[in-house]
C-alpha cells in the first residue's frame, strides 16, 4: 500500500517536473492528480474495512450520513485511474524528451499494477502467469520511446527497420494475449 502511494506521488511529480509555462491549468491538474493519489492511498488503507450499506436507517444524524456518503465515494471512485489521467495530461502539457515520457509510462504501469495488487490483496506470485504479456508491454513502451529518438521515420532504412520491428512486436503481443 505504501509502495503504491509513493509510486503514484513520484509519477505525478515526474510528469510535472519540467515546469514550463503551463499556467493555472497545469497547477490545477497537478493539484487534482495529487488529490487522486492521496484519495487512492486512503482507499487502499480502507480496503479492509467493510463497505457502508446504502441505507442503514432513516433516522441517522447528518454527520453520520455524510460519513457514510464520503466513505462510500472513497471506495467506489477509481482514484488510481484519475491519477494516471492527471499525470498523462501533465506530461502532454510540456515538451519533454522521449526517455522522460518512456520512464513515466513504465512507472505509471507499475503504479497501476501495485495499486491493483494492494486492492486485491493478491499473493506474492499473482502476476507470474502474466509476466510475458507485461514484459512485452514494457518492451513495446521502450520501442516507442526509442522510435521517438529517431530524427524522422518517414523514409529510409531506419524507417523500414522500425516498421518491421513494430510488426514483429504486434504479432508477438497478439500471440501472447490469445487464449490457449
Amino acid at each position: 500500500m505504501v509502495a503504491a502511494a509513493l509510486l503514484g506521488a513520484a509519477c505525478v511529480a515526474w510528469a510535472a517536473y519540467p515546469a514550463g509555462a503551463t499556467g493555472r491549468s497545469g497547477v490545477t491538474i497537478l493539484v487534482l492528480a495529487a488529490c487522486c493519489v492521496v484519495a487512492g492511498a486512503a482507499r487502499l488503507a480502507a480496503t479492509g474495512l467493510a463497505a457502508p450499506q446504502a441505507s442503514r436507517s432513516s433516522y441517522e444524524s447528518t454527520p453520520l450520513r455524510l460519513w457514510h456518503t464520503a466513505s462510500g465515494t472513497l471506495l467506489r471512485v477509481p482514484w488510481a485511474e484519475g491519477a494516471l489521467l492527471g499525470a498523462l495530461v501533465l506530461e502532454a502539457q510540456h515538451r519533454s524528451r522521449p526517455w522522460h515520457t518512456g520512464l513515466l509510462g513504465a512507472a505509471l504501469l507499475g503504479y497501476l499494477i501495485a495499486t491493483h495488487l494492494a486492492e486485491s490483496a493478491a499473493p506474492r506470485g499473482a502476476l507470474r502467469r502474466q509476466l510475458p504479456v507485461l514484459a512485452a508491454g514494457f518492451g513495446l513502451l521502450m520501442l516507442a520511446a526509442g522510435a521517438a529518438f529517431l530524427p524522422s521515420a518517414g523514409t529510409g532504412l531506419s524507417a523500414d527497420w522500425l516498421r518491421v520491428a513494430a510488426a514483429v512486436a504486434a504479432v508477438a503481443i497478439g500471440g501472447l494475449v490469445l487464449p490457449r
